[in-house]
C-alpha cells in the first residue's frame, strides 16, 4: 500500500497565504484608518494583527497536530468542554460566517454601486444590490452546480492581480499625504482605545489562518514543517497588508482614506483614469460572487457534518440526491446571511458583529490547548508538531481576542449585547432539545 502523499513547506506556506488573504483589504484599510489617531496607530495596528494571527495559527496547528479529527471546531469543543457549548459555539461560528459572507457582498455592492450610480446609493439600495450575489449563487447550487474550483481560480486570480496594482501604485502615484494642521494631545487610553477597535478591522482581514487545525497529521514533517511553513505565510501576508494599507495611506491621504468607500478603485483611478476605476470596480464585484459561493458551498457541509453528529436536526443531512445539493442546510445559510443584511445594513454593523461573534470562538476554541495538551502528553516525542514559547504564544492570542471583544463592548455595545443573546438563546436550544429527547426516550 502506497503512502499517502504529505503536504511539504511550499504547500504549506500556499494554503497559509490562501486562507487568510481575502476580500478585507480591499476595504477594512478604510475602517482601521478611521478608527485610528494617528497613522502610526493604523500601521502598529497591521503589524499586531499579524503577530496575533502567528500566534493563533501556531497555537490551532498543534490543536490539530494533538487532536487529528475530520469535521471542524465542534468535536475540539465537544471532547474538551460540554456538548452544549460545542452547540452554542459552532452555531455562532456559521452565523460568523454568513455574516461573513453578508460583509463581503456589502464590499462588492460599494464597488459595483461605482458603477451603476453616478451619486452614492442609499443603504437599502446597497443592501439589495448585496443580496444579489448570495440569491444567485444559492440558485446556482440548488441546480447542483460545481463551480468551486473555477470560482476560486477566478477569486485569485484576481485578488493577486489587484494587490499588485495597489503595491505597484507606490510607484506610478505622487504622494498624498496631508500636513497636520494642528498637533492634537493624546492619553494613553485614546491610544489604547483606537488601538482596539482598528483591530477590530485588521481581525477580520487576518481571519482564515484557523483552518491550519485541519492539516495537523497531513503535513510531511510536521514539528519543522508548520511552524516554518506558518511563520513565513503569515510574513507574507502581513508585508502584503502593509505594502497594500501603505499604498492606499500614499494615494489617498490618511484623512480622505478614513472616509472613503471603493478604496481599491479610487487607487486605480489615479494610475489610470475614471476607465481603470470602472474596470477594478467590476473585477472586484465578480471576485465577491465568487467567494459568496465559496462560502454558500463550504458551510452547508459544515452544518451537515454536525447534523450526522447529533448536534444539529437531522433535517440538516437532507440532501437531493440526483444533485447531491444539502437543500435544508444550503437554504439555513443563504437565509441567515440574507437576514444579517436586513438588520445591518452597513459593513461596519456586520464587521463589529462578526468580530464579537469570532472573539467568542477564537478565545474559546484557543483555550483548548491547555486541556489537550494534558491529555495527550503520551503523544510529546512521537513526531507530532510541539510549539516554541508555550503558554506565552496562546496566552496572548487569547488575551488579544478578549481585548477586541471588549473594544467592541465598549464601542458598540448594541453589537456586543447581540451577540452574547445570540450565545445563549442556542446554549437554551441545547438544553431544550435534550430535555425533549430524554422525556421522549423515558416515555419509550
Amino acid at each position: 500500500m502506497t503512502e499517502r502523499p504529505k503536504l511539504k513547506l511550499f504547500d504549506l506556506t500556499m494554503i497559509v497565504v490562501g486562507l487568510v488573504i481575502g476580500m478585507g483589504i480591499f476595504r477594512t484599510s478604510a475602517d482601521a484608518a478611521n478608527a485610528s489617531i494617528t497613522p502610526g496607530v493604523f500601521f502598529i495596528a497591521w503589524i499586531a494583527g499579524g503577530l496575533i494571527a502567528l500566534c493563533g495559527a501556531l497555537t490551532y496547528a498543534e490543536i490539530g497536530s494533538r487532536f487529528p479529527v475530520t469535521g471542524g471546531y465542534y468535536k475540539v469543543f465537544a471532547e474538551c468542554y460540554h456538548p452544549s457549548i460545542a452547540f452554542a459555539i459552532n452555531c455562532i461560528i456559521l452565523i460568523s460566517n454568513a455574516a461573513s459572507m453578508a460583509g463581503v457582498s456589502l464590499i462588492g455592492s460599494e464597488y459595483i454601486s461605482q458603477v451603476l450610480f453616478s451619486a452614492e446609493p442609499a443603504l437599502l439600495v446597497k443592501s439589495i444590490i448585496a443580496m444579489i450575489p448570495i440569491l444567485i449563487f444559492y440558485g446556482v447550487n440548488l441546480l447542483g452546480l460545481r463551480m468551486s474550483a473555477l470560482a476560486q481560480n477566478i477569486l485569485m486570480i484576481i485578488k493577486i492581480g489587484m494587490l499588485v496594482l495597489l503595491i505597484s501604485s507606490l510607484f506610478f502615484v505622487t504622494s498624498n499625504h496631508q500636513a497636520s494642521v494642528a498637533v492634537k494631545e493624546f492619553s494613553w487610553m485614546d491610544y489604547v482605545k483606537s488601538f482596539g477597535i482598528a483591530l477590530i478591522a485588521v481581525s477580520f482581514t487576518y481571519g482564515g489562518y484557523q483552518q491550519t487545525i485541519n492539516f495537523g497529521e497531513e503535513i510531511e514533517h510536521p514539528r519543522k514543517t508548520i511552524p516554518k511553513g506558518i511563520f513565513i505565510g503569515l510574513l507574507i501576508i502581513i508585508t502584503l497588508y502593509l505594502a497594500v494599507s501603505f499604498a492606499y495611506y500614499n494615494a489617498i491621504g490618511f484623512e480622505d482614506l478614513k472616509t472613503s468607500r471603493g478604496i481599491a478603485s479610487i487607487v486605480a483611478e489615479k494610475m489610470f483614469g475614471p476607465t481603470g476605476r470602472m474596470v477594478s470596480s467590476v473585477l472586484l464585484f465578480v471576485a465577491v460572487l465568487a467567494y459568496v459561493n465559496v462560502l454558500l458551498l463550504s458551510n452547508p457541509r459544515v452544518m451537515y457534518a454536525m447534523s450526522e453528529d447529533g448536534i444539529l436536526p437531522a433535517s440538516f443531512r437532507k440532501k437531493d440526491e440526483k444533485k447531491d445539493v444539502l437543500t435544508v442546510s444550503l437554504t439555513a445559510f443563504a437565509a441567515i446571511g440574507i437576514i444579517v443584511l436586513c438588520f445591518a445594513k452597513t459593513f461596519d454593523k456586520i464587521l463589529g458583529f462578526t468580530i464579537f461573534l469570532d472573539s467568542i470562538g477564537m478565545a474559546t476554541s484557543a483555550a483548548t490547548i491547555f486541556i489537550i495538551r494534558k491529555r495527550t502528553r503520551h503523544l510529546d516525542g512521537t513526531g507530532i508538531y510541539k510549539m516554541k514559547l508555550y503558554p506565552l504564544m496562546p496566552l496572548i492570542f487569547i488575551a488579544a481576542y478578549i481585548f477586541v471583544g471588549i473594544s467592541i463592548w465598549i464601542n458598540t455595545p448594541g453589537l456586543a449585547w447581540t451577540g452574547l443573546a445570540v450565545f445563549a438563546a442556542f446554549l437554551l436550544i441545547y438544553f431544550i432539545v435534550t430535555l425533549i429527547k430524554r422525556r421522549k426516550y423515558v416515555s419509550s
